[in-house]
């Protein structure tokens, strides 16, 4: 399998060169030159194949034989150890739950997945690899976890001082060896920029190997297929018209949904579901694309003004408007509208849900009222501990914590606050 950059000056990448590289050297993202579908009887049947044998197929195209199949699949066996529950909250709304892996939030597949993969590449290598990652919540935490004592890896995390949990914020400047915070003053959208500066800058890649964990990384984003088809498998009427709920931010992982769709996966709509950072929306409405600057609200992960994967997005379907428009639909809501959400799934369903999953039950929701014999799922992307602050308040309930969280709460942030893509510079060379 070869992959190429959507800005098309670079040349095509291996697998293994779009995982180091992260990002195309005329900073464009790599896309598969390729998708081919999978056999209508594989999805048909697909309650006779555990999670490991459906990941592996949906996986195997993209990988090639850089991996030989043993290895890869010990690398999807170690990558998927927790599980993925579909959980029916009320009559044709299901949710399907993301957090029971060792950060609680759905980027632990993808980190995991990835760290893996660079791993088995790096194997035989002398040369230190830097993954230069920002987050604006879970993805730090899941990344640091994912790479944490990988061999030959350093990883760098950049993340806006304030503007993330007290537990995501453990998550990702507490556990030392190999991996380093940046407390950055500014936005995610800041964090993100001095990333994409860092890979442009020849003083910098002339000196560090540099690759990235965000979902711009193909080795994040794609594992991000399997959770669809693993909702998809545990559907017991699979005769209705099925709606996936996706809360976005940098719309990676609604994204991968699509690539599965793309693979032969029956849905029947995708929903991108996000907060007051409306950038999508008003593309389809309007079909002007304007990034604008992130506003901060209570969904925090999804605070992204200009979310990376879009363009990934429009390509699945050859840029054509038309097309994208026929299956996706997307909408915004409010800080006010997410909280009045939890506190009706908690006090209707019995169910907390996060910041996060309350905006796609929102956008669920609102599709559904004019979508006749149809059954949705939104995703729940992040353990309600992990929003304390926002969802105790509203529910007027304690949430305790899991092991999990037990486990980094209580040890010391470790954390270089900066200001400016120089001062990163400085650490990132010094």
């Amino acid at each position: 399998m070869k992959f190429y950059s959507l800005n098309k000056k670079s040349p095509k990448a291996s697998f293994e060169e779009a995982v180091i590289n992260g990002i195309a050297p005329d900073k464009g993202l790599y896309f598969p030159e390729k998708i081919s579908s999978l056999p209508k009887a594989f999805f048909a049947n697909i309650e006779q194949f555990d999670n490991h044998e459906i990941a592996y197929q949906l996986i195997k195209q993209f990988v090639g034989d850089e991996i030989p199949e043993g290895s890869l699949r010990a690398i999807i066996k170690d990558t998927l150890n927790f599980d993925f529950p579909l959980v029916n909250i009320e009559k044709d709304v299901f949710t399907l739950e993301l957090f029971h892996g060792p950060t609680m939030a759905f980027k632990d597949v993808g980190a995991r997945f990835m760290a893996r993969c660079l791993s088995y590449f790096n194997k035989n290598s002398d040369q230190e690899v830097t993954v230069l990652v920002a987050t604006s919540g879970d993805t730090g935490g899941a990344v640091a976890s994912g790479f944490l004592g990988v061999k030959g890896v350093n990883v760098l995390i950049l993340y806006p001082s304030g503007k993330v949990s007290k537990v995501q914020e453990k998550q990702l400047t507490t556990l030392g060896l190999n991996i380093k915070a940046l407390e950055v003053e500014g936005t995610f959208d800041d964090c993100q920029k001095m990333v994409k500066d860092a890979f442009m800058d020849t003083e910098i890649t002339d000196k560090i190997k540099l690759t990235s964990a965000n979902s711009i990384n193909v080795a994040r984003w794609l594992p991000q297929m399997f959770y669809f088809a693993f909702a998809y498998k545990q559907l017991a009427n699979k005769s209705k018209k099925l709606i996936f709920s996706i809360p976005s931010g940098n719309f990676g992982n609604i994204c991968a949904g699509m690539m599965a769709h793309r693979l032969g996966l029956p849905v029947g709509q995708f929903i991108a579901s996000t907060n007051s950072n409306n950038v999508v929306p008003i593309y389809l409405e309007t079909r002007k694309y304007n990034p604008i600057k992130s506003i901060q609200t209570i969904s925090n992960a999804m605070d992204v003004g200009d979310p990376s994967n879009f363009i990934r997005i429009q390509k699945i379907y050859n840029n054509s408007f038309n097309k994208l428009k026929k299956h996706l639909h997307s909408y915004s809501f409010t800080d006010y509208e997410t909280r009045d959400a939890m506190l009706s799934i908690f006090k209707k369903d019995k169910y907390i849900a996060d910041p996060h999953g309350a905006v796609g039950y929102l956008g669920l929701k609102k599709y559904m009222k004019s979508s006749k014999n149809s059954q949705g799922i939104f995703l729940e992307t992040a353990h309600p501990v992990k929003f304390l602050e926002v969802i105790e308040p509203v529910i007027k309930q304690t949430i305790d914590y899991p092991p999990q969280i037990q486990e980094v709460i209580n040890k010391r942030k470790k954390a270089t606050f900066i200001r400016s893509y120089d001062e990163m510079k400085t650490f990132l060379l010094g």
